[in-house]
Formats: C-alpha cells, structure tokens, sequence
C-alpha cells in the first residue's frame, strides 16, 4: 500500500475536569467547525491545559482491552510486535554512520513541490518522509502497525469511533517552530477541503474535532464503523499554519516548504533536479521509529525523462542505487565495467507482503465495456505465456489475484462458510468457479498461434451480442474499435503485443503513446478507453479500497477506481474489511472482495516478480535484515541505507 494513504488524528477526553475546563471546551469545539481551531493560539490552548488536571500518562500497546489510555503504538488487529521500550525498528540499524552523498535518478519530471493536491501539478518525487513527516511511523515489519513520531501517544476504545493524539512536546517543524495541536488541526482542515480524493473521503468521516491544549487533538467519528480510521488519521502528514500558502494551495509551485523531516530542500533546479540536506537539528533523530534512517547528509535526485537515458547515467557512476523493473534488460544488460570490476553489485531481494494487481483496465463509463462477457473474452486474449517467454526472458509470474501469494487471495480457496454468508445479499455478485476456487487466467501453449482461447473468446462474445463480419468483430452493428493509452515506450511494447492478439478475432485496439502531462491529465479525467494501471496490494487492505473500486469515487477525478466500478457487493465487502474486529474475520472479507472483483472481470490481469532487482554501488550498505513488508520503491528502500564511511 500502498498504497500505498495520509489522514488524521484524534483523543478521548481526560478522566475528570471542572466546569470552567468544560465550558472553554466547549467553545473550542464549536470553533472547531470553522476555520478557526485551525489558527487558534498556543496560548489559549496552553491556559485550558492549565485549567485541566490530567491523570498520569501511563503507556502501552493499543489493542481492545485499553480503552481511553494512551498507548505507543497502535495495530490494526492485535497487539503491535516491539514493546515500549523498543530500541529501534528490526530492519534499522541505529549504528549506521551518518555522512556522504546519495545520488538518485528518477524517471519523469516535476513542476511542484507540493504533493497533497492533484491541482498543484506534477509534485517531485522523494519528498514524503525526507521532508514531511506523519503523527505516527509505520513498521514495514508487521502488516499495519504505527508507533510514536509526532504524537508521541494514541487512545482510542473498542469500538474505534474516536482517536486522541498526545504530541511529541519536543517536535519542530525544521525552521525550528514548535509543532501543535493547532498545526494538526489546521493540516486536517486543508487536507480535508483541497487535499487528494483519498484525504477527502476519509476526513469526512470525522464528526467533530476538539483542541483542547497545545499538544493534544481529539478526532470523534462515532457510528463509522471503521477500525481503520484511527490509524488512517495517524499516517497524516503535519504542515506548519504559519507558512503555508492556503490561498494558492491548489496551485504548482516551487516555494520551498517548511516540513518536519530529517530534510530540507536545500536547491530546486525545476523539472531536473532536487537536492535535498539533512537538517543537523532534526528533532526526532534520537526517537526509536527513526533511529538508524535517514543516514545521508545530502541526497540529491535527478530526472530523466528517458528510460535509456537514466540506465547509462547509472553504468557511467552519476547514479547510486536502481530498482530495475525490466525483466530483459536484468538478464541481459548488468554485465558493464562496474559490475565486472565489482564497483556495483547486483542483488534479486524477495519482496515481503501480497502481490498486488498490474492490468489492462477498462474504462466502464464507455459502453463499449459494459457488459461483464465482453471484459472476460478481451481478457482471454492476453497471450501471457508468448509475453512472457519473448519480451520478459521468462522471469514473471501470472498474477491470480488481487492479493496474490498470501493468506488473502482467493484463489485456489473454495469459499468458507463465513464467505458465503457475507456474500449471500448479492447473489450472482460472484460466478460459481471463482467461489469454488477453481478459476484461473488463460493459460494458452506458448506458441503466439493457440486457437483454443480465440475460439471460446469468440464463443463468448457472440453470446454479448457481437459478430464477426467480414474479419472485423461488431457489436450493434458498429466496429468494435478502442483505443490503448500508454505513457512509456514499455507499456508501448505490452499494449502493441495484445493489440496484436486482439486483431486474431476482429477487435481494432489502436495504442497510443502519449507525454506525461497529457497522460496524468486524461488519467484523472477518465479520459480513455482502455490503459495500463498499478493497484499495489498492502499487508493490511484497508480504506484505500474505497477509492479502488468504491462506488463514490467512481466520479471522483483522480481516484484510483479507473475502471469506474460501481457494486453494491463491492462496497459492503469493503465495508466488512474495515469494520473486521478480529483477524479471522479480516481475512474472511478481503477474501470475499477478491472474489467480487474477480468475477466483475474489470481488469486483464498481468504479471508479478517475486522478487525485486536491484543494483547499488559498492560504497553503499544496508542493513542485514529486510522488512517482511517492503515497499519497491527508491524512499522505502534506501531510508536505511547509508555510505560507508
């Protein structure tokens, strides 16, 4: 998740107050409903702290017997693996050397430096935890648990229908200005307003927001029933009230940010390059969640528009690290004078957590694609055994699932008893053959010439009303015709291939390369027929469902739902995933979404690795242990490494 989501905070109130505390309560949560908690003054804050008396802080790890008591650490279900006491994350290592330079190259370009609104433009890449921080850190080694960062704590009772935030009295943002309950609250009220989709439909969920002294902030969502919300708002980014441009916040720009990361943006060369310096001053350095990242003094991140182009700055020494991706170009291409002279060393690393779902998606807002017989029979025409034997020197596998190789796929799985009855108000929500397990995507003989699937594609299609007219397939008499949208010379080559496939039974699929401003722009639009989409699967599937495949944000621009699915069964499985109080029943759920999905045929499934390739210069060293969930990404990977000194 990844998906891989930021959202926002909250606090049960105090055990006892007296009647002057509650009536300064009062008027804070009223004000609360406009824009004013977010501007409040610390001052006022501080002196309902003084009015209150609070009990004794007493800590531990949240799980559903700790009802209103501040808690370290939080986990979706259960009880989070370190205790409080822990001295640092499994996979960092707290005695990296700090020091060096970092050089990465990414492929794209940028025109902001503003990542929390779709308006703002193309926001650069390697900002999130580098500059902006959240109130609670994630552990890439448990499915979905946060530990203490800005808040330095978290209450909340079994029901989960209020979150309460204890700040870190000692956290700054970096010009070095304290961070408080009013800098959250205004956060949450930007984001909730001009933030992303994601953001939005989340922090709508909030009731009511209560401030009642510096360093705490109280979130009340009651009958939400989403366990997942608390955590959610934790993973909410914080930006300073002082500084930020609310007028122009939906706007690009290049104003450098005052954030709250171990990093600041030392020089911005727009659409090249970014240099990033560590802040000496960073706060949290010394906290267990960031001890041992972050080990760089200087990261500097340069842009390449072509894929070539950045491959050869990485054998030429003007790159450190790479995450390859092209299957071919791995077994072929990693035999340059740095490799041979062992100056880069390549590594397959087994990535942790399910494999999440890669496909041509279609677009059901065209009516070309309404009819679910139609999606699966294109979908037959896929040839993933050519591809993958001619284009990727075998090195993929067929993804079966939208949770592949884990406990939540549903594949191979003949559906329980609990599955069924969570799936019985939508009959014919979910075809036989997937709620027994047994289906699986085409598997043709590998020649490029297999008749067996054109035929039953065929066969299908015929029974949706289309024919075969003189070599060209129709539907209500006209061509059936669409286009493939496609942004890189890659996904030309795949798009081309199944274009290919398609023609054997009358289907014109015309691919159509497009630059990247003009690709992000149909994308958020819905602008497109048919195009390549990345839905990544998370160890602990949650709200980012929602904007998946929810039937609310199916009209929302620049939600993740690109097929525009619209399903009563899909929307009450994901609201059984997030109301799930046990792990049985969790797992139950995103099963039965898996199905649903599955059988709506929304997606012609691609491929996965079960490991990820990279190569790094010799001078870089991680740590020995690697988290059970990592994300293939350049930021998750690299926050532990460092340079040897």
């Amino acid at each position: 998740m990844h998906f891989d989501a930021i959202r926002c905070l909250r606090r049960p109130r105090p055990g006892a107050f007296d009647g002057r505390a509650a009536i300064l309560r009062a008027a804070v949560i009223l004000a609360s409903f406009t824009s004013v908690v977010a501007q409040a003054d610390t001052n006022l804050c501080r002196s309902i702290a003084s009015i209150d008396s609070k009990p004794p802080i007493l800590l531990a790890a949240l799980d559903d017997s700790q009802d209103g008591v501040p808690q370290y650490a939080i986990a979706m279900h259960g009880a989070p693996a370190l205790a409080q006491n822990y001295t640092h994350f499994p996979y960092a290592n707290p005695a990296a050397p700090k020091g060096g330079r970092l050089n990465i190259g990414l492929l794209g370009t940028f025109d902001s430096l503003n990542p929390f609104n779709i308006k703002s433009g193309s926001a650069a890449q390697g900002l999130d935890a580098n500059v902006y921080q959240t109130l609670m850190a994630r552990s890439l080694d448990e499915p979905f648990t946060l530990y203490g960062l800005i808040a330095k704590s978290i209450e909340t009772n079994e029901a989960r229908s209020y979150a309460l935030f204890r700040l870190d009295p000692r956290a700054k943002f970096s010009d070095a200005t304290p961070i408080t309950s009013a800098d959250v609250a205004f956060t949450f009220n930007l984001l909730k307003e001009k933030g992303r989709p994601q953001q939005r439909a989340a922090y709508t969920l909030v009731k009511r927001v209560e401030v009642p002294d510096a360093e705490t902030i109280r979130f009340d969502f009651p009958g939400v029933d989403d366990r997942e919300l608390p955590l959610i708002l934790a993973l909410m980014p914080v930006l300073s009230r002082r500084t930020t441009d609310v007028a122009n916040f939906e706007q690009a720009s290049f104003a450098i940010p005052v954030g709250s990361g171990p990093y600041r943006i030392a020089e911005v060369d727009p659409g090249e390059k970014l240099i990033l310096r560590r802040n000496p001053a960073y706060w949290a350095k010394d906290l267990p969640s960031q001890r041992g990242f972050f080990n760089f003094d200087t990261i500097e991140i340069d842009y390449y528009r072509d894929a070539n182009s950045l491959f050869e700055a990485f054998q030429a020494g003007l790159v450190d690290f790479r995450i390859e991706t092209d299957p071919l170009r791995w077994t072929t291409s990693y035999n340059f004078p740095a490799v041979r002279e062992r100056r880069v060393v390549c590594e397959s690393l087994p990535v942790g957590g399910p494999k999440g779902m890669d496909g041509f998606v279609f677009n059901l807002r065209r009516g070309l694609f309404d009819d679910v017989r139609v999606r699966e029979a294109l979908g037959m025409m896929f040839d993933f055994e050519w591809v993958n034997a001619n284009l990727f020197a075998g090195q993929y596998t067929r993804t079966k699932s939208f949770f592949d190789n884990s406990e939540f796929a549903s594949t191979g799985r003949p559906a329980s008893a609990a599955e069924r009855a969570l799936l019985a108000p939508f009959p014919g929500a979910v075809r036989d053959d997937i709620m027994e397990g047994r289906w699986r995507p085409p598997k043709s003989d590998g020649t490029g010439h297999d008749r067996v699937w054109p035929k039953r594609a065929l066969d299908l299609l015929a029974s949706a009303g289309c024919a075969l007219v003189d070599g060209r397939l129709r539907k209500d008499g006209k061509p059936f015709d669409f286009e493939i949208m496609v942004e890189d010379r890659s996904q030309e080559r795949l798009a081309l291939n199944y274009a290919h496939s398609l023609a054997r039974i009358g289907v014109e699929a015309r691919v159509r390369l497009v630059d990247e401003v003009q690709y992000q722009r149909r994308r958020q639009n819905f602008d497109f027929d048919m195009m390549l989409g990345s839905w990544a699967a998370s160890a602990s599937p949650g709200s980012e469902q929602r904007t998946r495949w929810g039937s609310a944000a199916a009209d929302e621009p620049d939600s993740y739902n690109l097929a525009g699915v619209k399903s009563p069964a899909v929307d009450a499985m994901i609201e059984a995933v997030l109301a799930a109080k046990s792990r049985q029943d969790f797992v139950t759920a995103v099963r039965a979404l898996d199905r649903v999905l599955l059988s709506g045929f929304y997606i012609v499934p691609l491929f996965h690795s079960r490991e990820q390739w990279i190569a790094a210069s010799t001078a870089l060293q991680r740590p020995a242990k690697l988290p059970s969930y990592g994300s293939p990404t350049i930021d998750a990977t690299l926050d532990a490494w460092w340079r040897k000194p």
